[in-house]
Protein backbone atom coordinates (compact mmCIF):
# COMPACT_ATOMS: atom_id res chain seq x y z
CA UNK A 1 0.00 0.00 0.00
CA UNK A 2 2.88 2.37 0.81
CA UNK A 3 4.36 1.80 -2.66
CA UNK A 4 1.04 2.51 -4.36
CA UNK A 5 0.46 5.71 -2.32
CA UNK A 6 4.00 6.83 -3.12
CA UNK A 7 3.40 6.20 -6.83
CA UNK A 8 0.08 8.12 -6.68
CA UNK A 9 1.93 11.16 -5.37
CA UNK A 10 4.46 11.07 -8.25
CA UNK A 11 7.29 10.31 -5.78
CA UNK A 12 6.66 13.48 -3.77
CA UNK A 13 4.88 12.21 -0.63
CA UNK A 14 6.89 11.71 2.52
CA UNK A 15 6.20 9.44 5.47
CA UNK A 16 3.79 11.91 7.12
CA UNK A 17 1.69 12.35 4.01
CA UNK A 18 1.61 8.63 3.28
CA UNK A 19 0.59 7.83 6.87
CA UNK A 20 -2.19 10.46 6.73
CA UNK A 21 -3.57 9.13 3.44
CA UNK A 22 -3.39 5.50 4.58
CA UNK A 23 -5.18 6.34 7.84
CA UNK A 24 -7.90 8.25 5.94
CA UNK A 25 -8.39 5.20 3.71
CA UNK A 26 -8.99 2.94 6.68
CA UNK A 27 -5.53 1.47 7.31
CA UNK A 28 -4.06 3.02 10.47
CA UNK A 29 -0.38 3.75 9.89
CA UNK A 30 1.95 5.91 11.95
CA UNK A 31 4.44 8.18 10.25
CA UNK A 32 7.31 6.29 11.87
CA UNK A 33 6.16 2.94 10.50
CA UNK A 34 5.56 4.57 7.10
CA UNK A 35 9.11 5.93 7.24
CA UNK A 36 10.56 2.50 8.04
CA UNK A 37 8.58 0.89 5.23
CA UNK A 38 9.69 3.60 2.80
CA UNK A 39 13.32 3.08 3.85
CA UNK A 40 13.02 -0.69 3.40
CA UNK A 41 11.51 -0.19 -0.07
CA UNK A 42 14.12 2.48 -0.91
CA UNK A 43 11.47 5.14 -1.53
CA UNK A 44 12.72 8.70 -1.19
CA UNK A 45 10.52 11.79 -1.30
CA UNK A 46 11.55 14.19 -4.06
CA UNK A 47 10.47 17.74 -3.26
CA UNK A 48 10.96 20.70 -5.55
CA UNK A 49 13.88 22.75 -4.21
CA UNK A 50 13.29 26.32 -3.13
CA UNK A 51 14.49 29.13 -5.33
CA UNK A 52 17.22 31.34 -3.92
CA UNK A 53 18.17 34.63 -5.50
CA UNK A 54 21.86 35.14 -5.96
CA UNK A 55 23.56 38.18 -4.50
CA UNK A 56 24.67 40.72 -7.08
CA UNK A 57 28.39 41.36 -7.28
CA UNK A 58 27.88 44.93 -8.41
CA UNK A 59 25.13 47.49 -7.96
CA UNK A 60 22.65 47.99 -10.76
CA UNK A 61 22.50 51.19 -12.72
CA UNK A 62 19.70 53.53 -11.66
CA UNK A 63 17.21 53.71 -14.53
CA UNK A 64 14.87 56.72 -14.75
CA UNK A 65 11.12 56.11 -14.47
CA UNK A 66 9.67 57.63 -17.65
CA UNK A 67 6.16 56.17 -17.26
CA UNK A 68 5.36 57.36 -13.73
CA UNK A 69 2.79 54.52 -13.55
CA UNK A 70 0.83 55.85 -16.56
CA UNK A 71 0.18 52.52 -18.28
CA UNK A 72 -2.64 53.67 -20.61
CA UNK A 73 -0.95 53.97 -24.01
CA UNK A 74 -2.74 55.39 -27.07
CA UNK A 75 -0.49 54.03 -29.88
CA UNK A 76 1.23 50.71 -30.55
CA UNK A 77 5.01 50.41 -30.19
CA UNK A 78 5.31 53.56 -28.08
CA UNK A 79 5.80 51.92 -24.68
CA UNK A 80 7.32 48.54 -24.04
CA UNK A 81 7.89 47.01 -20.64
CA UNK A 82 9.58 43.88 -19.41
CA UNK A 83 9.79 41.55 -16.50
CA UNK A 84 11.81 38.55 -15.39
CA UNK A 85 10.45 35.58 -13.46
CA UNK A 86 11.70 32.12 -12.60
CA UNK A 87 10.00 28.82 -13.42
CA UNK A 88 10.79 25.18 -12.66
CA UNK A 89 12.05 23.40 -15.77
CA UNK A 90 12.84 19.70 -15.49
CA UNK A 91 15.30 19.50 -12.61
CA UNK A 92 16.33 23.12 -12.13
CA UNK A 93 15.16 26.72 -12.14
CA UNK A 94 15.12 28.75 -15.35
CA UNK A 95 14.59 32.48 -15.80
CA UNK A 96 12.04 33.81 -18.26
CA UNK A 97 12.35 37.40 -19.50
CA UNK A 98 9.44 38.90 -21.43
CA UNK A 99 9.09 42.23 -23.26
CA UNK A 100 5.54 43.36 -24.05
CA UNK A 101 3.84 46.24 -25.82
CA UNK A 102 1.62 48.06 -23.33
CA UNK A 103 -0.84 49.15 -26.04
CA UNK A 104 -1.73 45.63 -27.22
CA UNK A 105 -0.79 43.94 -23.92
CA UNK A 106 0.90 41.20 -25.97
CA UNK A 107 4.46 39.89 -25.84
CA UNK A 108 6.95 41.36 -28.30
CA UNK A 109 9.66 38.85 -27.41
CA UNK A 110 10.91 36.55 -24.73
CA UNK A 111 14.03 34.63 -23.73
CA UNK A 112 14.87 31.86 -21.29
CA UNK A 113 18.13 31.27 -19.48
CA UNK A 114 19.45 29.16 -16.64
CA UNK A 115 21.24 32.17 -15.18
CA UNK A 116 19.69 35.49 -14.12
CA UNK A 117 21.89 37.55 -16.41
CA UNK A 118 20.80 40.45 -18.56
Amino acid sequence: MVKSLFAESNSSAGARTISDIATQRGMPLSRYRAGRIMKACQLHSCQQPKHRYRKAKQEHVVIPNHLNREFDVMEPNKVWCGDVTYIWVGKRWAYLAIVMDLFARKPIGWAMSFSPDS
